[in-house]
């Protein structure tokens, strides 16, 4: 979700802290919403800090079903059992890699033009307009005939369109991917959160990041240090902005879920809490995993594996899973989730895992028929057809992605990538790709 340059008023951050309040579990039944907002709207900037401590001290209601801790060592404990295996030989390791980051990049540009409307309109907003447009799937790049001419005069639209696409378009998606790239190139893996910290503040700027990664480096900037950064002011704590900087970890640990959601933990809790930080972890655990697995269903095993048996991922994870076991269909799955998480915002991490979760199984490991219907769901669209993009890259690698997959998503890209990050911003995608594997090579030395 993109926001204003400086950021949303106190007044609205409160509005988003209530909810994301109840959704954690806090009990809110004697907290007036009158004198709250206007404590806010009398005092200010001050009074609304004081507020949101006060809030935050709200204790959890007794039925709360679940149990979602923040710390990694009380998630180890709440976890079902973390796993690894020996890495795959380095050539297989270069090849995966190559894969699964021009995966990320092309699934990305796919979601990339029709972000907006997701988020705007919600769930199978994307399938509904193919389907009045009498386009039963898609085979590539949106067609300009998609998107009305007002939407095509916005230029990151148009660019992003069949026809017109001639790079990856900058996006936060993949400069995440590039940045934490750099942190390991020049740390490995002897890093803390607010090394992480201090890598957006020195090459991210600030209109660049959005929600949570938003909240946070306005909370670094005023001096805070985590997990202090993830829970001031910010009631995105539990958004998609975590799990999409996940891949470099999973990228730089083939074969070993465990260290990718531990390296993942620190980069999420400089942002995030809870659900949030455990988005990230699970699909740095997949990753990981895909190195090693060609069955989706495994690799989606694993990556819960890592995350607490009692949290409401796992739950909206599993709703997809039992479902594609007892047989739905597509549109059975996205009733199913629509229905069960619709109260989340569209860039929550559950409604958009879910999506994730779905669109790997039901998409079979094919790579076209994954990304589409990632996409085609609606609501986060650019980071739920990365991700996708980048599990099913890895699992296949570049070679075994096929020459119409290459053809219909690669070619177009041209090898160029844009992106923010200082010193990347001529990279090439399989510049970019071989620096990941020389990283993994060296992670793997530590």
């Amino acid at each position: 979700m993109k926001g204003c340059l400086v950021g949303p008023e106190p007044w609205e951050l409160l509005e988003y802290e209530l909810v994301q309040l109840a959704e954690e579990g806090r009990e809110l039944e004697g907290v007036s919403r009158e004198e709250i907002f206007r404590r806010v709207a009398e005092g200010g900037l001050r009074a609304a800090e004081e507020v949101f401590r006060d809030l935050r001290s709200a204790p959890m209601r007794r039925d709360y079903p679940y149990e979602e801790p923040t710390s990694i060592s009380e998630i180890r404990t709440c976890a079902s059992g973390w796993r690894s295996t020996e890495p795959p030989p380095p050539a297989v390791v270069r090849d995966k890699v190559l894969g699964g980051f021009l995966g990320r990049c092309a699934g990305n540009m796919l979601g990339k033009p029709v972000e907006s409307m997701g988020i705007s309109q919600g769930w199978r907003s994307v399938s509904q307009r193919l389907s009045r447009l009498g386009i039963k799937r898609l085979e590539g790049y949106f067609p300009t005939v998609f998107f009305t001419e007002e939407e095509l005069r916005n230029t990151s639209v148009l660019k992003a369109t069949a026809g017109s696409i001639d790079r990856v378009l900058r996006d936060d998606d993949i400069d995440y991917t590039l940045l934490n790239l750099r942190l390991v190139e020049k740390r490995g893996v002897d890093f803390s959160s607010m090394d992480v910290g201090r890598e957006w503040l020195e090459n991210l700027p600030y209109a660049g990041v959005y929600t949570a990664e938003r909240a946070a480096y306005r909370n670094l900037v005023n001096c805070l240090v985590p997990p202090e950064t993830a829970l001031h002011m910010n009631p995105y704590r539990e958004w998609i902005g975590a799990q999409i900087r996940a891949d470099l970890w999973g990228y730089v640990c083939p074969g070993d879920p465990s260290r990718a959601a531990e390296l993942a933990h620190r980069d999420a809790t400089l942002s995030h809490v809870k659900n949030g930080v455990y988005g990230e972890m699970m699909v740095a655990a997949m990753i990981a995993w895909a190195f090693v697995e060609d069955d989706v269903e495994r690799v989606i095993d694993v990556g819960l594996s890592v995350i607490p048996e009692r949290c409401r991922l796992r739950e909206a994870v599993e709703l997809v899973v039992n479902a594609w076991r007892r047989g739905a269909g597509w549109d059975e799955v996205i009733s199913l989730m629509e229905n069960r998480l619709h109260q989340y915002h569209p860039v929550h991490t559950l409604p958009n895992a879910a999506i994730v979760t779905a669109s790997l199984l039901w998409g079979g490991g094919d790579y076209t028929e994954s990304i589409t219907l990632a996409v085609a769901c609606g609501l986060d669209t650019d980071c739920n057809g990365a991700t996708v993009g980048s599990i099913i890259g890895v699992m296949k690698g570049y070679r075994g992605l096929g020459d119409r997959v290459k053809r219909t998503w690669l070619k177009p890209l041209n090898d160029r990538l844009e992106s923010y990050i200082p010193g990347l911003q001529g990279l090439k995608m399989t510049e970019a790709a071989e620096r990941i594997f020389l990283a993994a090579l060296k992670v793997s030395q530590t």
